[in-house]
């Protein structure tokens, strides 16, 4: 039974989907609960997948020229007020700190829930002259957004992320770096998180508070909710303008700035649990998985068998991350909980393999055992951990195609909500009153206008008027 205890624990996702994603967090060891409402610890297994992450982004990030810097957490208030849409945007969910030690503050100040005016007020002093654009910047650092409703990685009160902010001379410039952006984010989800996405542009409606244009990466959990994973938004010189961001152009005259900016979250994390997770625990992704390969030892007391499993640990540590759980539990347990944690493969090494020079590894993904000459494990081991994260991504794809429908007018794109989750491709006229329409009436959001358009109708799925746009929807979280 001991071995069993672990698993049991998990909640069943066809049972009930949220309680299955806070049994993983918490029994994965990711997150632990705090006295701060809200908020949550960040354990080492958990913050070791962002590592993983801010490593990896920050080098693709620095191959298009950004830089990192860092700014102030505080925000005077008189700042935050110079955007109008921006700050009645983000009102509902700014915190307020109002003294200093012992004395009240005579202007009152918000913690960041992100930094566009402190990044404006920095580019109107900082740069003079065409000479000095573009700036390319980018911090790493934590926001505060005061929720209501909070749920690990996908919404606490405060989260770590990134948020890129660029100023430009032309607005093609700017465009460029948005959808550029934008993109790395894709190939990022896909290639290193195993998440397929949608890319496009959201409406006004659900675009950022000030912004022109805000561009999205969409991707679909197994629940069918979507989940949006990456954003990038194009200022325009709105901001600019309200914050007096001007160059001297090479014709010698003042222009505005054009800006950008565009952020990922530990919400990725979240992600990352509900695209590939199954009723045994984590399944992580091989290039973000903090430990990719556990070696249990069998019957670890008769002799040779644990020298034997940390020999192979030194010889695989050249090509991957590699452990030995040399505990004394029962190796079922140890099975169960390599499996909890979502270690891409387990190696399974006993005194009978010794023997015959062998010895077993295991699939996370789909629990396939294959037994390899322990002579070949240094060159077996990388190509499956590439295998695996190639199967895992095609899974994913799999699923969100197989959960991504279409319907031409209301009657069926209520009857698909009705029966079932996922994306659902309509016709649109652009008329955001239908958008609302939509929502109220089905609590399902618009997803995005992705940027691969397709016909597939004439008519608006609300109001049957000629079609501009292909537009997904879904339900969120």
């Amino acid at each position: 039974m001991a071995d069993k205890k672990m698993v049991e624990a998990i909640t069943s996702m066809d049972v009930d989907f949220a309680q299955w994603y806070t049994d993983i967090v918490k029994k994965a060891e990711l997150i632990d609960y705090t006295s701060v409402k809200g908020c949550m610890v960040i354990k080492p297994a958990g913050y070791a997948i962002w590592e993983l992450i801010q490593k990896q982004l920050d080098e693709r990030f620095k191959a298009t020229g950004v830089q990192n810097v860092y700014l102030p957490m505080f925000i005077p208030e008189s700042l935050l007020q110079k955007e109008k849409d921006h700050v009645e945007g983000f009102a509902p969910e700014v915190a307020w700190v109002t003294q200093g030690g012992l004395e009240p503050l005579q202007e009152r100040m918000c913690v960041r829930p992100t930094s566009e005016t402190l990044f404006c007020d920095f580019y109107a002093n900082d740069v003079q002259s065409y000479r000095d654009l573009p700036r390319v910047y980018n911090q790493w650092c934590s926001v505060v957004r005061w929720e209501k409703e909070t749920r690990p990685f996908l919404r606490s009160r405060e989260f770590l992320w990134q948020e890129g902010h660029t100023v430009h001379a032309t607005a093609e410039e700017a465009e460029e770096r948005t959808i550029m952006m934008l993109n790395l984010y894709a190939d990022f989800a896909e290639q290193v998180l195993a998440i397929p996405v949608v890319r496009g542009q959201k409406t006004d409606k659900e675009k950022f508070a000030g912004a022109v244009a805000t561009y999205t990466i969409e991707a679909l959990m197994h629940d069918g909710k979507a989940l949006q994973s990456g954003t990038s938004h194009n200022f325009g010189d709105g901001f600019a303008r309200a914050f007096g961001m001007q160059f001297t152009d090479k014709d010698n005259t003042l222009k505005y700035m054009h800006q950008t900016s565009w952020g990922m979250t530990t919400r990725l994390i979240g992600a990352i649990i509900m695209t590939h997770g199954d009723n045994e625990g984590l399944v992580l992704p091989p290039k973000v998985a903090p430990i990719q390969v556990c070696i249990i030892p069998i019957q670890q007391k008769k002799e040779g068998v644990l020298d034997k499993a940390f020999e192979l640990k030194e010889t695989l540590a050249k090509v991957c991350r590699v452990k030995v759980d040399d505990t004394d539990k029962t190796p079922g347990y140890k099975f169960a909980e390599a499996e909890m944690r979502g270690y891409p493969i387990r190696v399974e090494i006993g005194p009978r393999d010794i023997e015959n020079g062998k010895c077993v590894l295991v699939r996370r993904d789909t629990r396939e055992k294959i037994e390899i000459d322990i002579a070949d494990i240094e060159t077996k081991v990388p190509e499956l951990l590439e295998t695996i994260q190639k199967d895992m991504l095609e899974r994913a794809r799999k699923h969100r195609d197989e959960h991504t429908y279409v319907a031409h007018n209301m009657e069926e794109m209520e009857k698909i909500f009705s029966e079932t989750t996922g994306f659902v491709k309509t016709m649109w006229c652009e008329d955001r009153a239908c958008e609302d329409m939509i929502k109220e009436k089905l609590a399902v959001t618009s997803r995005c206008m992705p940027f691969a358009q397709e016909t597939v109708g004439d008519t608006c799925v609300c109001c049957g008027k000629p079609a501009t746009k292909m537009i997904y929807w879904g339900k969120a979280y």
